[in-house]
């Protein structure tokens, strides 16, 4: 019979691999630091599940724990996990032979498009949204890919859904917003849908629920929608799968 001490090291052994194995199901740059502060942890948690609700600024105290999630590869990481998911399910649909009428939403800002490079000049979102400053960012038409959603966008397209962008930014934005898409690789979208003057106003939530009705009495079957806002998915004429991607930077009501 083993002694209690000899039990004790297989135990400790066991604990031991069983940890390594966990530790390895995770990137690296994924997991939580430890001298990381679990409450803005548990603010980013609230926001992103939109137990938050409505909220104007990062806290103050996790203006830093924001730069270290955009600066350490864990929002990468994060927006790689939410594409994934979403293709899963795209490949889950039985997209209508000769059909053409299954179609997947997409955001622009901080979905297809990343303002990144903006928003570190900016506080990271800490600082008030300013409406001049952005569009002169806007317009330089620099935004950058977010590598994942160009992924998943190839990816939905090829399946055979039609592919419509949804995006709050105005109508006068339309040239250099639909240069900036090609130029981060994007193509083939069947409808770019911007703010028009009917549409200055209202929250976004309305507004975008109005433009995927307009797409469901066309006869469009919503089967995917991709944003990075709440508001960008929630309302009516939902789709059947919405996904959320993270930003901790700003909330759009």
């Amino acid at each position: 019979m083993a002694s209690p001490t000899s039990i004790l090291s297989l135990l400790l052994l066991a604990a031991v691999v069983s940890s390594a194995e966990v530790i390895r199901m995770y990137p690296r740059e994924h997991l939580v630091r430890l001298d990381s502060d679990p409450e803005c942890e548990s603010w980013k948690f609230s926001v992103e599940v939109n137990a938050a609700g409505s909220w104007s600024s990062i806290p103050r105290p996790c203006v830093s724990f924001v730069q270290d999630y955009f600066n350490t590869g864990r929002y990468l990481s994060d927006s790689i996990s939410v594409a994934s998911y979403s293709e899963n399910f795209a490949l889950s649909v039985n997209v209508a032979d000769g059909d053409g009428m299954d179609a997947w939403v997409f955001d622009v800002d901080e979905t297809l498009l990343s303002n990144l490079p903006y928003y570190k000049d900016n506080g990271f979102g800490s600082e008030p949204y300013n409406e001049t400053s952005f569009n002169e960012w806007v317009y330089k038409g620099l935004a950058p890919v977010l590598p994942a959603s160009l992924t998943l966008y190839k990816r939905v397209k090829k399946l055979g859904f039609k592919i419509f962008i949804l995006t709050g930014r105005a109508e006068f934005q339309r040239a250099i917003t639909e240069q900036n898409l090609i130029d981060a690789g994007y193509s083939g979208w069947e409808k770019l849908i911007l703010r028009g003057h009917q549409d200055e106003g209202k929250k976004a939530t309305l507004y975008k629920s109005e433009k995927r009705d307009e797409l469901v009495k066309q006869g469009y079957r919503i089967q995917g929608n991709s944003g990075d806002q709440w508001s960008d998915l929630m309302g009516f004429a939902l789709a059947k799968r919405s996904f959320k991607l993270p930003n901790p930077m700003y909330y759009v009501s």
